[in-house]
């Protein structure tokens, strides 16, 4: 890594000093997709490695878990027989996933789950070495392991002591606040980044000296989800994602209507599947003062205690919202909302209580014999719970929540975005050259996939990018000059800007609750014409009005917090264009996304007439949505074919050699 001191004039008569670096593979965030890339690219022979993030804490992967968080993978024990081909066909068969990556995806699997064995991440195996499975969602066989609650954690933390040991340079309190692209022999590539110091002595320097800028032939975008665009959401507290700054770029993205929602505790953040419903907690609301007026709202629609009970087991197997299920465990996700958002109360899940007219007896045959086989058959759904899985219990009370005292808020929220950044089966984005999106802000997911399948897509990604950068990408190709030209003129425009936002007059918190409520209302998991017409018709004026004046702050402290709100300001209007061509082009409802309409199908008698859904069109499964952005609003949309499965039956020794 090189470093020097570049003039940037910031405006007429005022040039500041800013610090820069070069280095030949920059990677932006510290996740467990992240950290993987960074070792892959060691591992690779790849030594000038920069590994920049906003700090090792402060992700998704290290905070987010669920009762016992997923990790897909290919079976690798018992007698089922299984191989990629039959992975990469559960992946594909979600409908709107490439084919191709679907085999990559699958192909790598054993490959990304044993070194992170190899690593230490102390995922089960019997007496004999197997690394048994169990049955997630969307999963046809039993391809799911767990760490624990908090498997992507041990992940990071595994990943992280292997960075250190490996002394690959890691720089935190780095926030990127944009990227630089250039064109170079007529197409678009990446050039590097512009970062904002965020330690507390960058806040006591003179303001200026907070900028840095680092130049780089090949930048790993690894900075997680879309967190930071709904109101109602799972990801972890500060966790925003970036896929704004790529989309301010132009980089192509897919899928981004995809996403996946579902019941989670509000505090702390964190999602209630699996075993959190399995034991049949009692679900009940109050009135907004959270005391008053408590009801279990549920059998007003739902008035079979046996029917309702085994659906709430259920929603422990098919915890993500699914419109397929609207009929059976999906309809309580949607009562809830129904309570939540419309009637404006506040719902609670209470394991201190048994449901209205629970009994083990009547519970569907299904769930009787599960909790049978675990022995969780106590008389409250804590003691089921801590039979169960005693750690999901532990979990809460390490977060400051006694389940034995008191009941859990929840909502359904915003959890993860199948869809994302494009990119081809390298990892590389399509039109953006030398940069690579992995883990969740790529969109390689469809539009349905086995929980804990964004854990080994993104291990995967890291790996694949990283070789490709090792073997084609080994020679600096960057046109140095022109890429420092255009960081200091972005720095340029990005310092006008918050010059700018020195005399707005609204705050940037008034700027982020108007696009997250906007997002939740018309871009959450329950969409319409007409909400969402409207909603992206206000989105680009907010983005319009926000490019014009800036937002209000108070202190150089909240600079970090202004530039972000920026990119997910721009990033909701693209998501809600991608909305609404889809509503338009008839696609219907499908995945975690139910589409209301007059003439559609009543979801039922008690719910009211205006809660019809339109049925999904199934041939839109068979295309990939592709979405091109543009600062001044004009976003390209258009559905194209998804490529197949391709067929790999081949001969050892032709492979052999197209390989070497």
């Amino acid at each position: 890594m090189r470093e020097d001191v570049v003039p940037v004039e910031v405006a007429p008569g005022k040039t500041v000093r800013v610090p820069s670096r070069t280095v030949h593979t920059l990677v932006v965030g510290s996740g467990a997709a992240g950290l993987n890339a960074a070792l892959q690219l060691r591992r690779n022979g790849v030594k000038d490695i920069l590994l920049l993030s906003e700090g090792f804490q402060k992700g998704t992967s290290i905070n987010a878990g669920s009762d016992k968080q997923t990790y897909y993978k290919l079976g690798i024990s018992g007698s089922d027989p299984d191989s990629p081909k039959h992975l990469a066909e559960t992946l594909f068969s979600g409908g709107g996933m490439h084919g191709d990556i679907a085999l990559v995806e699958a192909a790598l699997s054993v490959q990304a789950f044993m070194n992170l064995v190899n690593l230490g991440v102390a995922f089960p195996h019997d007496t004999h070495g197997q690394y048994v499975g169990y049955k997630t969602d969307h999963d046809p066989m039993q391809r799911a392991t767990s760490a624990g609650p908090y498997t992507s954690r041990d992940m990071c933390r595994y990943l992280h002591r292997e960075i250190e040991t490996l002394g690959i340079l890691f720089l935190e309190n780095r926030l990127v606040i944009s990227l630089v692209t250039l064109k170079q022999n007529g197409k678009t590539r990446i050039g590097g980044a512009i970062v904002l110091k965020t330690e507390e002595t960058a806040l006591t320097a003179p303001p200026e000296s907070r900028f840095e800028i680092y130049l780089a032939d090949n930048l790993i975008f690894a900075v997680g989800g879309p967190g930071g665009l709904y109101e109602a959401s799972v990801y972890p507290e500060g966790h925003n994602g970036g896929i704004g700054l790529a989309l301010l770029e132009g980089a192509e993205a897919c899928n981004l209507t995809e996403s996946q929602f579902g019941l989670a505790s509000l505090r702390p953040r964190w999602n209630t599947s699996g075993s959190y419903m399995q034991v049949v907690p009692r679900i009940f609301s109050t009135a907004p003062d959270g005391t008053s007026n408590s009801r279990e709202f549920l059998l007003a629609y739902l008035d079979d205690p046996a029917d309702l009970n085994s659906r709430l087991f259920l929603k422990g197997y098919q915890w993500p919202f699914d419109v397929r299920k609207i009929d059976g465990s999906s309809l309580i996700d949607l009562l809830i909302y129904v309570e939540t958002v419309i009637r404006k109360r506040r719902v609670f899940l209470d394991f201190r209580e048994n449901p209205t007219g629970f009994s083990l007896d009547t519970l569907s045959e299904e769930a009787r014999a599960y909790l049978a086989n675990s022995s969780a058959t106590g008389a409250t759904p804590l003691k089921r719970l801590l039979t169960l899985n005693p750690d999901a219990v532990r979990l809460y009370r390490d977060k400051g929540v006694d389940l034995a005292s008191e009941p859990l808020e929840i909502a359904v929220c915003a959890q993860h975005n199948n869809g994302g950044l494009a990119g081809n089966i390298w990892w590389e984005s399509p039109n953006l050259n030398h940069f690579f999106p992995v883990g969740e802000v790529n969109g390689s997911h469809g539009v349905l996939r086995p929980g804990g399948t964004a854990l080994n897509a993104g291990q995967v990604g890291g790996i694949r990018a990283a070789e490709f950068i090792a073997h084609r990408y080994r020679e600096p190709t960057l046109n140095e000059r022109a890429a420092r030209d255009a960081a200091t003129a972005r720095l340029k425009e990005l310092y006008l800007w918050l010059k700018k936002s020195e005399s707005a007059h609204r705050s940037h918190a008034a700027e982020a609750d108007e696009f997250r409520t906007r997002m939740t209302k018309a871009g959450g998991h329950i969409r319409s014409h007409a909400t969402i017409g409207e909603a992206r018709k206000a989105a680009w004026a907010q983005w319009r009005r926000l490019e014009r004046e800036g937002c209000d702050f108070t202190n150089p402290e909240e600079w970090g917090e202004i530039f972000t709100i920026r990119h997910l300001c721009f990033a909701h209007a693209v998501y809600l264009d991608a909305a609404a061509m889809a509503l338009e082009s008839g696609v219907g409802s499908r995945g975690s996304t139910l589409v209301l309409g007059k003439t559609g199908r009543p979801i039922h008698p008690k719910l009211g007439d205006q809660w019809r859904y339109v049925p999904e069109d199934p041939a839109f499964r068979e295309k990939v949505l592709k979405i091109l952005p543009s600062r001044d609003g004009k976003t390209e949309t258009a559905w194209v074919p998804r490529r197949v499965i391709p067929e790999t039956e081949g001969w050892f020794e032709t492979i052999w050699a197209d390989f070497k």
